[in-house]
């Protein structure tokens, strides 16, 4: 039986205070929306990066940063435009109408390139048809 506990580092990584060497690429995981929130009319959608760290930094002297920093671009059902986030918390999209959506989220470096993207679908019930 192994009664190894895992370090701060094996939980966390590598500690943000030392430059890393050929950083490996980055990665973004999105959830599906919330269920609970969704029957509510509220769209929460979950998060994270890998080899990437979400900061208000944005330009490009900090692409020389390391380890990595960027933030997300949001775009909500094809419209023409985007919203930027860069807290790294829990996306929150209210006001939509009931039927399906979809909401495109894209990984950026601080000079609001594209690195990667996940695109979350999901159906918002009309609460008014369920009272």
């Amino acid at each position: 039986m192994n009664s190894h506990t895992p370090s701060a580092r094996d939980i966390i990584g590598l500690s943000p205070l030392i430059a890393i060497e050929n950083e490996a690429p980055p990665k973004l995981i999105v959830d599906p929306p919330l269920p609970e929130a969704l029957g509510q009319g509220r769209v929460f959608i979950q998060y994270r990066t890998e080899n990437l760290r979400v900061l208000p930094v944005f330009g490009k002297g900090a692409l020389e940063v390391s380890p990595r920093i960027g933030h997300i671009h949001i775009t909500v059902d094809d419209l023409p435009w985007h919203f930027v986030d860069a807290s790294g918390e829990t996306i929150i999209l209210v006001g939509l109408e009931p039927g399906a959506h979809k909401v495109l989220i894209e990984l950026a470096d601080p000079t609001h390139k594209v690195i990667t993207s996940e695109t979350v679908e999901f159906t918002l019930p009309d609460s008014k048809k369920s009272s």
